[in-house]
């Protein structure tokens, strides 16, 4: 390889950078023994404002909800831990059963037909459908639209998928999620050019968005409707299936991972059978072996999807297929009667949370959609700056607050997005509200910075 690049040997390569700079001095400290290394770490660790110290209210995509013990004992099996493809169904069963579980699942989740398994993450998950889309509607429907209601996140990775593709997005940086102003948006789309229509139910701030009547709206116009669900949520609600959604996508990190320092994460994929061939990533199937054994098998996506690109409907290859099962063993641990118990516990407890920060002067509590059924997150509008008062509450309540909205959207500096699970208990909601309380009591004597 050397002298195919025409170089002597391997320190050539290095000619180009600078002498001075190809062995700095690093000035590390003394060496010191693996237990000494520990205890430093431990002392470092002690100065994060962790979940297990602190009371949470951060949401804005990633939840703590409670994780069974099954979960991390069947993940660290030697045999789903150590699994990488499986192409080759004799010597995979084992994960290829676990897939399959895992998709019929989702599908009975989501109401949909088929399930793809799975994607690295939410936001991939909806790019793959929207991809998806496009391709049902060929080269005359090239228009989505996606309201700011979506996660901004979600729709920047959308943006990047699309460039380059002769898709345009469109959408606006208004927050009403009324029926007329979401069919308003699809009737700036010239006629015969829709391909999708996306809509977050609980959207980015919580609420329920009208769906079945989104649906019908995307539907007359020629175009597929793709729901952004939220997993934890359908416990207790309604499938997007059975509203009239074609593509349902959804982050799966609350089904059994936990909340970490940028994953992995788990993104969900499902949609209606006419799709099924048009779907990225992985799709098992069960069948019957020469010997009548039940067996389970990759299906319906060819070998090119893998390994010939440019012929593949994705680009998604390999995925964190761990973490599907992940969510397939928190799923069947907990069961259909456990997610709804679990469902019901965050929605009374956000609902609680909601109705006392209400109370408190100074305060409001979904200031653009008051009345509007949420569920998990609800907006609360400070008196002053959510990164002053998330500040306070760290420091003298040992409570992490909202996600700062401002970050996203300009003018909603004010605006926090609290996020309560049935990992908060009274006391933890309690808490935050004293908070809330004092910031707002001192902000009213002028002791805080509006």
């Amino acid at each position: 390889m050397l002298a195919a690049i025409g170089v002597a040997e391997l320190e050539d390569l290095f000619d180009d950078v600078p002498e001075r700079f190809r062995f700095p001095d690093l000035d590390l400290p003394a060496p010191i023994s693996e237990s000494e290394i520990e205890r430093e770490m431990r002392e470092l660790a002690r100065a994060n404002a962790d979940m297990t110290r602190y009371a949470s209210f951060l949401g804005a995509g990633t939840y703590r909800h409670f994780v069974p013990a099954t979960v991390d004992a069947v993940l660290r099996r030697g045999e789903l831990f150590t699994s990488y493809t499986p192409y080759q169904p004799e010597l995979s069963q084992g994960l290829l059963q676990a897939t399959f579980e895992y998709q019929s699942m989702i599908c009975a989740l989501t109401g949909m037909d088929v399930s793809t398994a799975s994607h690295y993450d939410g936001a991939t998950a909806l790019a793959e459908g929207v991809l998806l889309a496009l391709a049902v509607g060929g080269p005359a429907r090239r228009a989505v639209v996606a309201p700011v209601t979506v996660h901004p996140q979600y729709r920047d990775v959308l943006r990047t998928y699309l460039a380059g593709t002769g898709a345009t997005l469109t959408g606006d940086e208004d927050l009403r999620t009324d029926p007329a102003h979401l069919v308003g948006l699809l009737d700036d789309v010239p006629d015969g050019e829709l391909a999708a229509c996306v809509v977050q139910s609980p959207d980015f701030f919580g609420r329920f968005e009208p769906v079945p009547e989104l649906a019908r709206r995307v539907h007359d116009a020629g175009g597929l409707l793709i729901v952004v669900a939220d997993p934890i949520a359908l416990g207790l609600f309604r499938a997007p299936g059975g509203d009239g959604a074609d593509v349902v996508v959804a982050e799966g990190q609350p089904l059994g991972l936990p909340v970490s320092f940028g994953g992995p994460h788990l993104g969900i994929l499902a949609t209606r059978r006419a799709h099924a061939r048009r779907t990225p990533g992985r799709l098992v199937g069960e069948t019957l072996d020469v010997h009548g054994e039940r067996g389970y098998v990759l299906t319906l996506s060819t070998r090119e999807q893998h390994i010939r690109r440019e012929k593949a409907t994705s680009n998604i290859c390999t995925n964190a297929a761990l973490s599907a099962v992940a969510a397939a063993v928190y799923l069947a641990t907990v069961g259909r009667s456990g997610l709804r118990w679990i469902a019901e516990l965050t929605f009374h407890r956000s609902h609680y949370a909601a109705a006392q920060i209400a109370a408190i002067p100074g305060c409001s509590v979904n200031p653009d959609a008051p009345g509007q059924p949420f569920f998990r997150e609800f907006v609360t509008r400070l008196p002053v700056p959510v990164a002053e008062a998330n500040r306070v509450l760290r420091r003298d309540f040992g409570v992490i607050g909202g996600y700062d909205l401002g970050r996203d959207h300009p003018g909603l500096d004010h605006d926090m997005l609290v996020a309560v699970t049935e990992m908060n208990p009274r006391a933890d909601i309690d808490r935050l509200v004293d908070g809330l309380r004092s910031i707002a009591a001192a902000a009213a004597r002028g002791e805080v910075r509006p």
